[in-house]
């Protein structure tokens, strides 16, 4: 079996590169052909759908790995008919927290949300009288999100309508979202990050930092091996299901019950922190599902 991994071309570091690696070992070990191209490799013609690569001998997948969040080259490559893990669509709406939540309203639990008012990234908020509504509804403090943003980053808690109106400064104007403050009973912060292959629950490790609202490693957090309740799978199965996910890190708060919350869905989620956490590589079930979807498809056509 033949795929192609595509990747961005501009984010070539040790973080990503190692993803890319372990999807291309696993698939070797699992006896596919992974290679890899970056979204600068294809071009696909928009007025007539011609594709065009840097390396036309290349042989035609059998499916396509899309670690990457080129919506438009996404979009582009499903029409000519291959089939991409994740979809494109998928992507998109995870890529979006505004999407993400709007998407899943109504099929798991999820902090008081509201849309912060389009402006134009060159104007910025030039008035801030919204922010009496959110303050009436939400109470200080609470979160203010990028609606684009990986790591933790682009996000901030805000104590007080000068904090808000500094923090909306540094979002620039682009798209936001603000959001209920959920409190944990524990010191600093704490959520369950479960990475979810084809509708299994495959591996989960709890993040816990004394020192920051965010539990994120790349925050300085620090992981732990966990075994989820029946209520945290189902919310992380949930949310994968509804949202049209082969693959995903699903990032669960607590509340001040202990009781699950969604924080976030990621459609290319890391998973070298999770691997050093827990011994459990997750390249191997990608690949696994993936070749098992194909051949399942196959069979079916």
């Amino acid at each position: 079996m033949n795929g192609w991994l595509i990747i961005n071309r501009f984010l070539y570091n040790d973080k990503f590169n190692d993803i890319y690696e372990r999807l291309t070992m696993a698939a070797e070990k699992a006896g596919c052909t992974l290679k890899l191209l970056t979204n600068a490799d294809i071009l696909v013609r928009i007025d007539t759908g011609e594709l065009i690569i840097s390396d036309m001998s290349l042989d035609q997948p059998d499916f396509i790995i899309f670690w990457d969040k080129d919506i438009r080259l996404a979009h582009a490559l499903e029409k000519l008919g291959f089939r991409l893990y994740n979809r494109a669509d998928a992507i998109k709406a995870c890529d979006d927290k505004s999407l993400t939540l709007k998407l899943l309203s109504g099929h798991v639990r999820m902090p008081k949300t509201f849309n912060v008012p389009f402006t134009y990234e060159h104007l910025g908020y030039t008035d801030t009288g919204f922010l009496d509504m959110a303050e009436e509804q939400l109470g200080y403090p609470f979160v203010l999100k990028e609606c684009f943003g990986s790591f933790g980053e682009q996000v901030y808690l805000v104590n007080s309508r000068e904090e808000c109106e500094a923090a909306l400064q540094k979002c620039g104007g682009r798209p936001s979202i603000i959001q209920e403050f959920i409190r944990c009973p524990w010191k600093g912060s704490r959520d369950i990050r479960i990475n979810v292959v084809g509708n299994r629950c495959v591996a989960a490790m709890l993040r816990s930092n004394e020192d920051d609202f965010r539990a994120n490693i790349t925050n300085g957090g620090h992981a732990a091996p966990y075994t989820p309740t029946s209520a945290e799978c189902d919310m992380a199965l949930q949310a994968c299901r509804v949202l049209g996910l082969d693959f995903a890190g699903v990032d669960i708060m607590f509340d001040m019950n202990r009781n699950p919350v969604l924080c976030e869905v990621n459609s290319n989620a890391h998973f070298k922190s999770i691997y050093d956490c827990t011994g459990i590589n997750v390249a191997d079930a990608i690949i696994e599902h993936i070749i098992s979807d194909t051949l399942a498809h196959e069979r079916n056509a």
